[in-house]
């Protein structure tokens, strides 16, 4: 349970040497008394005077600390952890298309789960321009769905759906053309739905949009390996597009490093990667991430590292995950690569947000019951309340706050912390802390602090705020970020409730 420590700071000069020890256990009484009702309550007795045994009214400073005890628990935090895969069809004649079930969607929450990936398949319109508005609405009562569950959707849209291996062409997806147009239709409904969908993945291109088995964006389809520099340049205006659709709090996660590569016309290695000067700028180097749907499954990833040597991309791809959203699924076993010890190692280095749960079973399953616990726990963020502290030193009170991330990497979309204060009347004042969570590194510990100058005066009690940044979310304490901590969620409220209170005035 948390506990409560309260610190004094004493003037340097000592009692009179008159005062004797019943008269310094009753300064001692009384100062304790001043800790609990504020230094107004002092009296003039007690408050030293040059050169005299007598005391004069002198406001004494006071900061109080309380410290949390951490919880093991596997959080339903927003935009991280496992999810679950889920596909919709929309075919030739309008069939295959199966909503979203809101009830489902709230059984994820109940194991811990608040994203979903979704792929949305546009097989009608692979050879059209034109969206159908009855496929528009659809998609757009999915968000709706979502919303209400609680649950983000991880976004991806593609036009042919791979069988048995091996493929052959024609595989079904659209061209460069069909594809912008497209993108230009569904762009207001992603804007309009960015506070559920946290991120969207780069798709359209061959089958499952993984960009691979393509009838348009390679010279050869049969030959689909080989991409030349006009093939290139048409996958990355892909990516500009739906860039340029999404709001610039959203990324796009490409499939492969060198995607991101080629569109910045920079080389594979550490130095290209994005910096924390770069970061959060709404640059394009700071709006592409990366999703690695084959994990662990050969030396390459099945192709998802390309430069040679492999090192460079996987020294990229480090230093690029600090900043940008990383997340996919295992697809095959690859003893001991795959097993946990590996797997454990590397979704640490690439600083994963989000992984699979339903595939690839076997992969998982030789990770253990302990090496699951533990992924469910550190995928993405998992920050830690250690101690909070409020001081009556200086002009006005101030509270501190001390928050350690153990996960894996940081948040990846806006996520401003507030001081929230609430008086017995059930006022509310809102105190930003200047800091965004996103800045709140894997292994690192971050001390917030906030001065309370321009609140009312009263007696508040005290709250961590990690609401979400989004409009249409911001009000919804599923949206908001829990700290891994015992006994300090307030879910109603949606805020992590701190020990003690200040008095402002």
């Amino acid at each position: 349970m948390r506990t409560v420590h309260g610190t004094r700071q004493h003037s340097p000069r000592t009692a009179h040497p008159s005062a004797t020890p019943r008269r310094a256990a009753g300064v001692v009484a009384a100062l304790a008394a001043a800790a609990l009702l504020g230094s107004a309550a002092l009296p003039a007795a007690y408050a030293q005077v040059p050169g005299h045994g007598r005391h004069h009214p002198r406001p004494h400073p006071q900061v109080s600390t309380a410290t949390y005890t951490p919880s093991d628990e596997n959080i339903a935090n927003p935009q991280r952890g496992f999810y679950h895969h889920t596909e919709t069809h929309y075919r030739a004649d309008g069939s295959g298309y199966t909503p979203l079930d809101q009830a489902t969607l709230a059984g994820y929450r109940a194991e811990g789960i608040t994203q979903i990936l979704r792929v949305f398949y546009l097989e009608k319109f692979a050879g059209t321009p034109q969206l159908d508005q009855a496929f528009l609405d659809l998609v757009q009562a999915d968000y709706d769905t979502a919303r209400a569950a609680g649950v983000s959707v991880i976004t991806r849209f593609a036009y042919a759906q791979g069988g048995e291996w091996p493929y052959s062409p024609p595989y079904g997806d659209a061209p460069l053309s069909t594809v912008l147009a497209h993108i230009e239709q569904l762009g207001p409904l992603l804007r309009a739905n960015a506070d559920v969908v946290p991120v969207v993945q780069n798709g359209f291109v061959g089958l499952w949009g993984e960009g691979y088995y393509t009838d348009h964006f390679v010279a050869d389809p049969a030959d689909p390996g080989v991409v030349t520099d006009a093939d290139w340049a048409n996958r990355s205006a892909v990516t500009q597009a739906l860039l340029d659709e999404l709001p610039e709090s959203r990324s796009v996660q490409a499939r492969t490093m060198l995607s991101k590569q080629r569109l910045l016309g920079v080389p594979s290695g550490a130095g290209s990667a994005v910096g924390p000067d770069e970061a959060w700028t709404g640059a394009t180097i700071a709006r592409v991430g990366h999703h690695n749907d084959c994990l662990l499954a050969s030396p390459d990833d099945f192709g998802t590292f390309l430069s040679d040597p492999i090192t460079l991309d996987q020294e990229y791809l480090e230093a690029d995950s600090r900043y940008v959203p990383v997340g996919g699924e295992t697809c095959a076993v690859n003893a001991p690569r795959s097993e946990w010890a590996s797997a454990s190692a590397e979704l640490a280095r690439y600083h994963y947000s989000y992984l699979n749960r339903d595939y690839n079973q076997d992969v998982l399953n030789s990770w253990g019951q302990a090496g699951i616990a533990e992924t469910a726990r550190r995928l993405g963020y998992r920050f830690v309340l250690e101690s909070s502290s409020v001081s009556t030193q200086g002009s006005a009170p101030t509270v501190s706050v001390t928050v350690r991330n153990d996960g894996w990497a940081a948040p990846y979309t806006p996520r401003p912390a507030t001081l929230v204060l609430t008086r017995a009347d059930g006022t509310e004042v809102t105190v930003p802390f200047g800091s965004d969570a996103r800045t709140w590194q894997p292994g690192t510990t971050t001390t917030l602090t906030a001065a309370l100058a321009d609140v009312p005066a009263g007696t508040y009690t005290l709250a961590l705020g990690l609401p979400s940044a989004d409009a249409g979310t911001s009000g919804d304490p599923r949206f908001a970020i829990r700290t891994a901590n015992v006994g300090t969620w307030d879910a109603t409220r949606g805020v992590n409730v701190l020990e003690g209170t200040v008095t402002v005035g």
